[in-house]
């Protein structure tokens, strides 16, 4: 419940501070004292879209402070604890506008955003006029207020969850098929490469030792020849012969020298021995450096066979091995992908019928909940004085979504027989007011803790209709808190407490100001709401007796 509210330089407000009551609050006033800026600051504190120049003319900054009741299980405490602030049994709500634009907002002293402030608006207070936004004139909000009538909470879940288990498999279904219609015009060239890059099966690192055994095999071919005649040189035939030769002379003379010849004997033996050894050593590399013309044939093929492949795959050497393992999959994912899709088609099967009894049982639960509020309505619509009136809630074949495949729409007709249509189109002005009316009082009579603001409901009716449009406010206010801004006297007489709304100019400067009215007060401001602006005794009269019922 709302309890009070303190305006402070907004629009043509100085300082006001109101103090509101349980049960029917009437605000009057002359047209243009200033009602609409008391529910402008209201809106403003709730985080609601509205003017975007509310700072009053000359002040550095506008606030505008409401504080509620939160009996216990109001649902403005889980908001509170969704946004990590601190709750109990009031809530204040703080929101500051500097005369630069910049908008400031605290709940409970605790700097929060306009976004906290209209969810918490959503649990507290309920605007209501001929000209709203909130809902009951725009036919997309039908199939909502519809669903939290009929408690609908549960089914809507469920109905979601399958929406979004059914879209998540018609993606996955709808991105296998992409996946396999793409393999598929690729196929042939696929089997193609694989079948190739089988048959040379490539190994990581095999380039490179190809290359090294090519060059080592090409580097022997050029030095062995080199090698070949070193060979022959230290070989018997050759230099081995020639000591071999040479020692056998200096021996033979050896005998007359006298011993001048035994140390080159002994060099030359040396000189044999390590000539031995040196032929030794070539002759084994020789054996090392030899190779089968075939083997660097061979080994040519192969390296230029891969080199060839990774061109053609446009990747290195050392990643043919893995590109043909990537390619394999891709084949073996089309060889596999008609299964998948199989198994694919039938989990969308099972989630379009787990969606179509979701969305069915939902249907259900509106059609049964449309009933209802259509007999609701036309027990309301009977005190309204349109007991002749006809209020229809259709539910038609909509787009398959979330929220199930129902389009729901409120419908009305003046008079049976008469052609039925939406709500704006159908009504006159204090038609739509007393549909509009009758709708709310249904729509919220499950709600708890809702402070409901009428603005101008009443318009556009007057006598016996004005009288039953403000009884029913009243009876509406026996079970909640309900503020009226009226222009009709006979709902202004029916109000538990009574502010009126004036406008005042002091040193040509205009404010505006809200004041309580007692009985006496109250007798005056009906009275000029009867009359205008000279009151008679005769208004006066009528005054006292629409006050005493």
């Amino acid at each position: 419940m709302l309890r009070g509210l303190d305006i402070r330089d907004m629009l043509l407000i100085d300082r006001l501070e109101l103090e509101f009551q349980p049960g029917l609050n009437v605000l009057t006033g002359e047209t243009g004292a200033g009602k609409s800026i008391l529910l402008d600051s209201l809106g403003f504190v709730l985080g609601w879209r509205g003017r975007a120049e509310l700072v009053r003319a000359g002040a550095r900054q506008g606030e505008v402070t409401a504080w509620f009741d939160l009996p216990h299980g109001h649902p403005a405490r889980a908001v509170l604890e969704d946004a990590g602030i601190a709750g109990g049994d009031e809530l204040i709500l703080r929101r500051v506008n500097t005369a630069e634009g910049r908008k400031t907002a605290y709940v409970n002293d605790r700097r929060t955003s306009g976004d906290v402030l209209r969810r918490l608006s959503e649990t507290l207070v309920e605007l209501h006029g001929q000209h709203d936004d909130r809902g009951l004139l725009d036919p997309k909000g039908h199939q909502r207020l519809l669903d939290e009538y009929a408690g609908a909470g549960d089914a809507l879940a469920r109905c979601r969850g399958a929406w979004r288990a059914r879209s998540s498999t018609r993606r996955a279904l709808a991105d296998a098929r992409r996946v396999l219609d793409a393999i598929r015009e690729e196929e042939e060239f696929l089997r193609h490469s694989v079948s190739e890059l089988d048959r040379l099966a490539p190994r990581a690192g095999e380039d490179a030792e190809l290359d090294l055994r090519r060059r080592m095999m090409q580097g022997a071919e050029r030095v062995r020849g080199d090698i070949l005649r070193a060979h022959a040189a230290l070989s018997s035939d050759g230099a081995e012969s020639l000591l071999n030769d040479a020692l056998r002379w200096l021996e033979g003379a050896a005998e007359g020298a006298e011993g001048s010849l035994d140390a080159p004997i002994a060099a030359l033996a040396r000189a044999l021995n390590e000539l031995a050894d040196a032929e030794q050593g070539v002759a084994a590399s020789l054996d090392v450096l030899s190779y089968d013309p075939r083997e660097l044939e061979e080994t040519e093929e192969r390296l230029f066979a891969i080199r060839g492949l990774a061109r053609k795959y446009d990747v290195l050497p050392d990643v043919l091995a893995e590109h043909a393992e990537m390619l394999r999959g891709r084949l073996a994912a089309l060889d596999a992908g008609q299964e998948d899709l199989d198994t694919l088609e039938r989990d969308l099967r099972a989630a379009e019928a787990e969606y179509a009894a979701a969305a069915g049982g939902l249907r259900a639960l509106r059609q049964e909940a449309a009933l209802r509020l259509d007999n609701a309505m036309r027990a309301e619509l009977a005190p309204l004085k349109m007991e002749r009136a006809v209020f229809e809630t259709r539910i038609t074949d909509g787009e398959p979504g979330p929220d199930g495949f129902d389009a729901v729409a409120f419908t009305v007709a003046t008079n049976p027989g008469a052609p039925s249509g939406p709500l704006a189109k159908i009504a006159s002005g204090g038609e739509l007011s007393r549909f509009l009316l009758a709708l709310k009082v249904c729509l919220t009579q499950n709600a708890s803790g809702l402070t409901l603001i009428f603005d101008e409901i009443d318009r556009g009716v007057g006598g016996a209709t004005a009288d039953a449009v403000g009884r029913r406010l009243a009876a509406l206010a026996g079970d909640a808190q309900v503020l009226v801004v009226t222009h009709s006297p006979q709902v202004a007489a029916l109000g538990q407490h009574h502010w009126r709304v004036e406008k005042t100019v002091v040193d040509e400067i205009t404010t505006s100001n809200v004041v309580p009215l007692g009985p006496d007060e109250r007798i005056d401001e009906i009275a000029r709401m009867l009359a205008g602006d000279v009151v008679t005794r005769e208004a006066r009269g009528a005054a006292r007796a629409l006050l005493d019922g």
